[in-house]
């Protein structure tokens, strides 16, 4: 076999859509979906456009970025899906479970990968984490798994705690599961919880001022992108009615005593990934939904000083990074 004989022989073998490295043909149009507030650099994550510039994906040249946000209104979700579907997307990123929901409502062709959507089977985003089915896969977000884990944290700070209030979004269908998951874990804890639901920032000082009369003694903030737009405002609530924050992603702990989640970071790598393997021709529905292997657990120590509070040492080894 000659030379020519062999290459033609090893394409045949492995189609250029499939062999490592291989970029796309074509200038590609990437929808992003949330329910958050638009970032000034452009319509996608920092994070995200990164790791798939990584990939061999270049704004602008192989990739166009139409990005979607609601500005924290969730009932914005289904026109904004709507009109990237218009647009002629090739695949739609979707974070978070509403904007998941909004998306996999308005088209059930176009491939969406959606991300810090909660359980996506819980949320019927998917039929099953091995086989997806439809036109939806992702990366799956153990949120209910871990907010149990997160009043543990909280009794390690604060053992006299009982009472704790949760802040909770009721348009976001993962925040039922994930209180479901944080009820079971109250009776070990010795702990009560009470949901106060918040869609816009005009309802958190009322909620605020309810779950101190109540008396809680601190407050879960559950992970939610209208909450990450909001997190200045969530802080200054708490701060003034000295209610210590426990939270979940990284983008809220500046009010918070501590935050435990999946690393974002990893889940932007495995959305970006999937992203690239669909834009190369693989189905949604084929690829199973993954799941995070890091998490973060980050400690305020500035918070822990204003509100007076002695983080245990033993808890402070084990963060990832502690804020002074």
């Amino acid at each position: 076999m000659n030379r020519r004989e062999f290459i033609g022989f090893a394409g045949a073998l492995f189609p250029l859509s499939q062999q490592v490295g291989a970029q796309p043909s074509s200038v590609r149009r990437v929808g992003f979906l949330a329910s958050g507030v638009q970032p000034a650099d452009g319509g996608l994550p920092a994070a995200l456009r990164k790791e798939l510039e990584n990939l061999g994906y270049t704004d602008g040249t192989t990739v166009v970025y139409d990005g979607r946000w609601s500005g924290g209104q969730n009932e914005r979700l289904p026109g904004l899906a709507a009109e990237l579907v218009s647009r002629n997307v090739d695949l739609i990123v979707a974070f978070g479970s509403p904007a998941g929901e909004a998306a996999k409502r308005t088209t059930s062709t176009i491939p969406i990968v959606v991300f810090n959507a909660g359980d996506l089977v819980e949320t019927r985003l998917v039929q099953s984490l091995g086989r997806p089915g439809g036109n939806v896969t992702g990366v799956n977000d153990p949120a209910a798994a871990l907010s149990a884990k997160r009043l543990e944290l909280l009794k390690e700070i604060l053992p006299e705690t009982t009472r704790v209030g949760v802040l909770r979004n009721p348009d976001n269908p993962a925040h039922l599961s994930i209180m479901t998951s944080a009820e079971l874990a109250t009776v070990p804890l010795g702990l009560t919880l009470r949901s106060f639901d918040v869609r816009g920032s005009d309802q958190l000082e009322s909620n605020f001022a309810e779950m101190k009369s109540w008396p809680a003694d601190a407050v879960v903030v559950l992970d939610d992108a209208v909450f990450i737009s909001q997190r200045a405002a969530i802080a200054a609530q708490a701060k003034s009615k000295r209610l210590a924050l426990i939270c979940g992603i990284r983008e809220l702990i500046e009010g918070c005593l501590l935050s435990y989640a999946a690393n974002i970071g990893d889940m932007y790598f495995r959305s970006a990934s999937y992203v690239d393997r669909i834009l190369k021709g693989a189905k949604p529905g084929d690829l199973p939904v993954q799941q995070p292997v890091a998490f973060d657990l980050l400690i305020n120590l500035k918070i822990a000083k204003a509100f007076g509070l002695t983080v245990p040492a033993s808890l402070l080894a084990r963060a990832d990074e502690v804020i002074e």
